[in-house]
């Protein structure tokens, strides 16, 4: 039987896939400059508003840069940014995870120590600590990005390999002279990687809301780049008098991680194993 979507879910993933479209085409997609100041409509309402302009169908900022342009390339920027330190994360997450399984032992001891070390500390202070000690720097926040949650794609992925190592299948080619690479490349990654994707859009909502966070302190993106976080940071000074340059980047995150959430769950209810014995 086909496997059918509820329609909170292809509605949440149909929201996803405009997102996409519009953060890969970014400025291009634009209507106006998202850079360019313009004094004189400095903090003008959005069109439906008194004394909104039809030009600027979201409003402008406190510079008067046009915010529906300034929220694509925000929305490129943030969904970039996510997306490279999830892929960081769980790439190194998951190369821990398969060393720390296959060894086992006092490599297994040392490299969950490790891993119990990063639980045990508030990654924001972690992050906090290492920005005002290097600066600031581009490559500098991917990076934390991507240190964040690495450590649960290690636990996962070391739970998986143990387990996998253990099946009939795996004990059989091994039998057969195949070598680890080929055993954990061929047979056991292909039969874990779902698990390790429905991980994957758990971790970039948390990672959206990380990068928000740290944006919104001064300490993410900086001008003159913008990010969904940035720019609610920038708002947060005209809540009273122009509410909508903090509420729609506010909206956008709060729409981007509840679909991805949505549709995480959807995959996980799809994948698991032990949730599909229990439908049975």
């Amino acid at each position: 039987m086909i496997h059918r979507m509820n329609p909170i879910t292809a509605a949440a993933a149909m929201f996803l896939v405009l997102i996409a479209v519009v953060a890969l085409l970014g400025e291009y997609v634009a209507p106006h400059d998202p850079y360019k100041q313009n004094l004189l409509s400095r903090l003008t309402g959005p069109v439906w508003t008194e004394g909104g302009s039809s030009e600027f169908w979201l409003g402008t900022d406190r510079l008067g840069r046009d915010l529906l342009s300034r929220l694509i390339v925000g929305l490129q920027m943030s969904v970039g940014v996510a997306l490279l330190g999830t892929m960081i994360g769980a790439l190194v997450g998951t190369v821990v995870g398969f060393v720390s399984g296959h060894f086992e032992g006092w490599v297994d001891n040392i490299l969950m120590t490790i891993v119990d070390i990063q639980l045990s500390l508030p990654f924001i202070l972690i992050a906090l600590t290492l920005l005002a000690f290097f600066g600031n720097s581009m490559a500098l926040f991917i990076l934390l990005m991507g240190m964040y949650g690495w450590e649960t794609y290690a636990r996962l992925a070391r739970g998986l390999v143990l387990s996998a190592k253990r099946q009939a299948y795996s004990v059989a080619i091994v039998s057969l002279g195949a070598t680890s690479g080929r055993l954990y490349g061929r047979h056991i990654l292909p039969n874990i990687a779902s698990a390790l994707i429905v991980q994957l859009t758990l971790t970039i909502p948390a990672i959206i809301l990380l990068e928000t966070a740290l944006s919104f302190l001064g300490l993410g993106i900086q001008p003159p780049d913008a990010s969904l976080g940035q720019i609610l940071g920038e708002g947060r000074d005209y809540l009273g008098s122009a509410w909508w340059i903090a509420v729609f980047p506010g909206l956008a995150i709060f729409c981007i991680t509840l679909s991805v959430g949505v549709v995480g769950d959807a995959l996980r209810d799809r994948f698991d194993p032990t949730l599909k014995a229990r439908r049975n």
